[in-house]
């Protein structure tokens, strides 16, 4: 099995650690399928743990692209449109900003804001808004987008800005076309500034395969998962990684 997918690997990785994050996209996307939180940002820790900041970043753009994708396909009779389009646009600004800072970070800053980023995302407060006027879902996207470029993800921050929709299923639907759009935004940024992506392409598309894979099982899990015992377990693993990574970064 690890022979077979040593076919993915990059120069300078080993099989296991391409089987671990071929498995990472599959239960991560599943993950955000069924209970519309913790996938992204989920992967974007596994991605850290293994991987300079400055590389899982970048591939974390790419798998979450494949992933919301599928799932904004999957799910697109329940995306609100007329929300969509405005916070799209102004993911483009803000992607690249981010981008321009990005390029200068020391892998150690970027790690450290990682692992504060996974703090504040299970115990902190997530910005709230229920204005759904077109510059202020621009506005949002655009500080969405520039926030996704430093730190990898901004997917809490989006579902508390589209906390004015009730539906959950619709919610799913919206916040994975956002997020597709925002990722799309991101590998253009980081394609100009020149992440050969190329280098990592057979890793990237076997783990988006695995990631749509994910997202169908979730799909089907919908409203089914005990979605309070996730988030204590999810609060829990992602304390545990960031501590690690902080401690690593000294």
């Amino acid at each position: 099995m690890v022979n077979f997918i040593s076919a993915f690997v990059p120069s300078g990785l080993d099989g296991w650690l391409a089987l671990i994050l071929i498995i990472s996209s599959f239960f991560t996307s599943g993950i955000t399928a069924a209970l519309s939180l913790g996938g992204g940002i989920t992967l974007i820790a596994i991605l850290t743990f293994f991987l300079p900041a400055a590389i899982a970043v970048p591939m974390h753009g790419v798998v979450q692209f494949g992933s919301n994708s599928g799932r904004a396909y999957l799910r697109r009779k329940d995306i609100q449109w007329q929300y969509a389009i405005w916070f799209a646009l102004g993911g483009i600004p803000g992607a690249i900003l981010g981008g321009q800072i990005a390029v200068w970070m020391p892998n150690r800053l970027f790690t450290l804001l990682i692992a504060a980023f996974l703090l504040y995302s299970v115990w902190g407060p997530k910005p709230s808004s229920r204005n759904r006027q077109p510059i202020a879902l621009f506005g949002f996207g655009a500080f969405a987008a520039f926030i996704s470029m430093i730190i990898g993800v901004s997917g809490p921050i989006v579902s508390g800005l589209l906390k004015f929709i009730d539906d959950r299923k619709q919610f799913v639907a919206t916040h994975a076309v956002l997020m597709t759009f925002q990722n799309t935004a991101k590998i253009l940024v980081f394609i100009f500034l020149g992440f050969a992506f190329y280098d990592y392409a057979a890793l990237l598309f076997a783990m988006v395969v695995a990631g749509f894979a994910g997202t169908w099982v979730g799909g089907k899990l919908l409203d089914r998962l005990p979605e309070k015992a996730f988030r204590k377990a999810f609060k829990i693993a992602m304390t545990a990684i960031a501590l690690i990574l902080i401690y690593r970064s000294f």
